[in-house]
C-alpha cells in the first residue's frame, strides 16, 4: 500500500492527504494544531504535533521520525525563509533514513519564482526569474529538495501553484461577509487553482513517479481580479463592491508584492504528461461549484 507523509498539513497540502486517503492510501503529516491534529485522526490522518497548546517545542524529531518510517511518498509544504527551508534543516537526515521506502518526493512552491512578465505567457520550462524575495526563497527551496532527490535517487516533482481558492477560501464568502473589494489595475491578470485540482494533480504525480520535475498548477483563464468578483456578485445575486484602483486599496505588503507581479501561467504538462484534466479549468466553473455547496 502507498504511504503518503505530509510535512505541513495547510490548507493545499491536508486536501492532498485527503485525496489519497479516499484513493486507498495510508496518509499521515505534521501539523501545529492540536484542534486539526484531533480533527485529521478522526478521518484517519496521522497527525504529529509539533508543538503544544503554550507554543513550546515537543519532542517532534522522534515524532516525525517513526512517523516517516516506511513511507513510500513525501510531500514537503512549508513556506521557506530567510536561513533556507525549515523542513529540510530540521529533518533531512530523517529523510535520507528512509531512502530504502520512498519512491517520491514533491514540493509545494509558487508561481511567484517566475517574477513579473508583464503580462507574458510563462510555461514549465521557462526560465524562472523571481522579482521578489519570496520568489527567491522558493527558487532556492525548490533547489535543495531537488538536490536531496538527486542524492537519494529519487525523482522529485516540484509544484508551482497560482492563486489557491477553494472551500472556506474564496470571494464568495468575501462578499457575503462583507471583505470583498474590486481592486483594479489596468492590464493586471492573475491564474487561480481549486484546492481540489491541487490535490488532484498532485496524486496524479504521485502515482506517475516517472514524470519528474516542474509543473505547474494553474487554470486555464487568467483574469482581473475584478472580473472575479463581479462573476461572484452576479452568482450570489448581490451588487458589487465598487471600484477602487489599486493604488488607493491600502494593501498589506504581500498584497503589494502580489499585484507587483503580472503574467499569464500554462499548465500544460498537467494534461501531456500526466494525464489530468482540470476539474475547474476557470474561475467560472470554480466559483459556481462552492456556490453549489456553499451553506
Amino acid at each position: 500500500m502507498p504511504r503518503l507523509f505530509v510535512f505541513g498539513l495547510g490548507y493545499s497540502a491536508t486536501a492532498v492527504a485527503q485525496g489519497a486517503r479516499a484513493s486507498g492510501w495510508e496518509a499521515a503529516g505534521t501539523t501545529r494544531n492540536r484542534e486539526k491534529a484531533l480533527a485529521l485522526a478522526r478521518s484517519g490522518i496521522e497527525a504529529v504535533l509539533l508543538e503544544r497548546p503554550d507554543g513550546e517545542q515537543t519532542d517532534g524529531d522522534k515524532a516525525v521520525e517513526a512517523a516517516l518510517t516506511g513511507r513510500t511518498h513525501l510531500l514537503a509544504s512549508a513556506a521557506p525563509r530567510e536561513e533556507g527551508d525549515p523542513l529540510l534543516r530540521r529533518h533531512a537526515a530523517a529523510i535520507r533514513c528512509q531512502a530504502g521506502s520512498l519512491r517520491w518526493i514533491g514540493y509545494l512552491s509558487s508561481v511567484s519564482v517566475y517574477g513579473d512578465r508583464k503580462g507574458a505567457w510563462v510555461e514549465e520550462s521557462s526560465e524562472a526569474l523571481p522579482s521578489s524575495a519570496v520568489g527567491r526563497r522558493r527558487l532556492e527551496a525548490e533547489a535543495a529538495w531537488r538536490a536531496l532527490g538527486r542524492d537519494l535517487g529519487l525523482p522529485v516533482a516540484v509544484f508551482r501553484l497560482a492563486g489557491i481558492y477553494g472551500p472556506g477560501r474564496n470571494l464568495l464568502r468575501d462578499l457575503k461577509t462583507g471583505r470583498a473589494r474590486r481592486v483594479v489595475k489596468e492590464g493586471q491578470v492573475f491564474n487561480r487553482i481549486h484546492v481540489e485540482d491541487i490535490a488532484g494533480a498532485v496524486l496524479a504525480a504521485m502515482k506517475r513517479p516517472e514524470q519528474a520535475g516542474i509543473f505547474n498548477l494553474a487554470d486555464r483563464e487568467p483574469a482581473a481580479q475584478s472580473q472575479v468578483v463581479l462573476e461572484a456578485a452576479r452568482l450570489l445575486g448581490v451588487a458589487p463592491p465598487p471600484e477602487t484602483a489599486v493604488e488607493e486599496a491600502d494593501l498589506s505588503p504581500m498584497a503589494r508584492r502580489f499585484w507587483s507581479e503580472n503574467r499569464r501561467v500554462s499548465a500544460e504538462r498537467l494534461g501531456r504528461d500526466l494525464g489530468y484534466s482540470l476539474r475547474y479549468p476557470s474561475y467560472r466553473e470554480g466559483l459556481a461549484g462552492l456556490l453549489a455547496g456553499e451553506p
